[in-house]
């Protein structure tokens, strides 16, 4: 069907379709940018979302749990996902909006210029026809003059009183309007024959064939559409298989869920190395009762006052309720559990030991660049290679120095984890330490939270000093037969020099700043801590690596507390 033959008259209904069709297009174009805005605006949300839930530094224990690891997996699958919707977003806006932005000009263009053409055409036919009515009516008036001329000399003619030049002269007018319209007959005979031949020309080959390259246009734009609409649903086929991969990784992610495993890390992050606590031993107060005059001995009562001082330790929350130090973390992580103490001193010297390695590989590359120069002095001069040379053993000599000090803190450590105690002593927060002496009597070991909230565990006779050191006041006045058990201030058994400046924030501790001189009144029982006073009123614990004990050297090993 051509819109030449069956259209022929419709010039104006088809210009108006032929722009509704431009508008469509514009209208199409316009709604697969916001779509293209909406996909942006989705990836970006899908990507602010994987960001938000991504593991923070601080939050690096994630990463042993399987459970953790799948989703964190999932978020970068989901990254992954949002990116596919942003390559959505570019193919439409490369594939389909401008493609048919500049199509949409250029069809602007071209039907400007067919119907321009048409109606050029369509202006020459009607001034073609103007012109014939021009002739037509000239060839009317003509007729119609050489009529009146006609009969106006036949009645000049017929009067008898009119003189013969007269009718002479109407004779010759008359003659002259039958040429007039003669000729008038004539230019309007050729005329019409022209303008019919330019009629059958417009109608039948210049308006079919304006009309042709319209229905062409109308055709190719409406195949275009078709186009984009298939691209619009492939852009979207396209990224399938990608999104099939991200969504398989999903899957894989919660596939790799491993609760066994989860279950035996739990073990290894929390683990203390500690035993549990053993049978609590009857405690016989009723021992006083028995006391006869010749046992109030300054010996006697200070063994019948363990029992009690016993007692008040044995207030002292156990291991499931104790306080953690909430302090700032040691250098040494005597904060920890002996288990979890020794993981990070390891990992720390993991750590030195890798950064050693670093600077041992640069410090080879550079001997080895310095050989090159020395061997082909116009590569470049051996002497700048020393100071950097020289900076990185600095560096490895610090390090070196510093896995050193780790290294012994690990040794310290490694030497105190637990050892299977006999039942009748007590080890529920406690760790037995290599010097520890068993106990002199049969009350249990006692149980004492280190000044800084760490698990320590105190040999017998420690804790009797340390509980005869701190009885508290109530006790001592609760009865006269505790009268004799008042406490003389402890011996120095040796001085000590502070290596490092310790804060001591924590109850029963005490400050100390690098480079101080301090007595040394208790010595360390294995928990990590030395006891020091500054004056005759100002004594505490202090970490036993952050100073250099000298005892007195008869006073190690036979130390008497009163």
């Amino acid at each position: 069907m051509s819109w030449g033959t069956e259209l022929w008259d419709q010039f104006d209904n088809l210009e108006k379709h032929t722009q509704w069709g431009i508008d469509f297009v514009e209208k199409y174009t316009k709604f697969v940018k916001e779509r293209s805005e909406i996909e942006l605006n989705y990836a970006r949300q899908m990507r602010n979302l994987s960001k938000k839930y991504q593991p923070k530094k601080k939050d690096e224990d994630e990463n042993k749990y399987t459970w953790c690891r799948a989703f964190h997996s999932t978020l970068n699958e989901l990254n992954d996902y949002a990116g596919q919707h942003e390559v959505i977003a570019e193919n439409m806006m490369s594939q389909i909006i401008a493609e048919l932005t500049r199509y949409s000009q250029e069809i602007k263009t071209e039907r400007k210029t067919h119907f321009h053409d048409g109606r050029k055409a369509q202006q020459h036919i009607e001034a073609g026809w103007k012109q014939l009515e021009s002739c037509k009516r000239k060839f009317e008036r003509d007729c119609k003059e050489a009529d009146r001329a006609q009969q106006y000399f036949e009645k000049m003619d017929a009067d008898i009183n009119v003189t013969k030049a007269d009718v002479e002269k109407a004779r010759q007018q008359a003659q002259m309007r039958h040429q007039m319209a003669s000729d008038s007959k004539s230019e309007y005979s050729s005329y019409l024959q022209k303008f019919n031949q330019e009629q059958n020309e417009h109608y039948y080959t210049i308006i079919p064939n304006i009309f042709q390259k319209i229905q062409a246009m109308e055709e190719k734009r409406i195949e275009r559409m078709g186009e984009s609409l298939k691209t619009f649903a492939e852009v979207d086929r396209q990224i399938l298989p990608i999104i099939g991969k991200c969504l398989d990784g999903m899957t894989q992610a919660a596939e790799s869920i491993e609760s066994k495993t989860d279950s035996s890390q739990v073990i290894e992050s929390y683990k203390s190395g500690f035993e549990p606590p053993g049978d609590v031993e009857f405690e016989d107060y009723g021992q006083a009762m028995k006391r006869t005059v010749s046992e109030t001995s300054l010996t006697n009562s200070r063994s019948e006052n363990k029992p009690e001082r016993s007692s008040k330790s044995k207030t002292k929350t156990l291991w499931p309720f104790i306080k953690k130090n909430k302090g700032s973390n040691p250098e040494d992580f005597s904060h920890l559990p002996p288990e979890q103490r020794r993981k990070k001193l390891q990992a720390k010297i993991d750590d030195i030991n890798k950064d050693i390695q670093k600077e041992m590989d640069q410090r080879d590359a550079l001997t080895k660049m310095k050989e090159v120069y020395i061997k082909n002095p116009q590569m470049g001069d051996p002497n700048s290679v020393d100071p950097r040379l020289a900076e990185i053993a600095h560096n490895i000599e610090k390090l070196q120095v510093e896995a050193q000090k780790f290294e012994g803190w690990l040794a310290e450590v490694e030497g105190r984890m637990p050892v299977k105690s006999d039942t009748s002593r007590r080890t529920s927060t406690v760790y037995e330490t290599q010097n520890s002496t068993p106990p002199t009597n049969n009350n249990c070991a006692q149980d004492r939270e280190s000044p800084d909230g760490s698990y320590t565990e105190e040999p017998s006779s420690e804790v009797q000093t340390s509980n005869e050191s701190k009885v508290q006041p109530e006790t001592a006045e609760s009865g006269d037969e505790f009268d004799d058990a008042e406490e003389d201030m402890l011996p120095t058994i040796g001085t000590c020099k502070a290596l490092y400046p310790f804060e001591g924030h924590n109850e029963g501790t005490i400050a100390i700043t690098e480079g101080e001189l301090l007595y040394v009144i208790e010595e360390d029982k294995g928990d990590g801590w030395t006891r020091v006073r500054r004056n005759e009123e100002e004594e505490g614990y202090v970490p036993t690596s952050y100073v250099e004990v000298f005892l007195d050297s008869n006073a190690k090993g036979a130390i008497t507390y009163i």
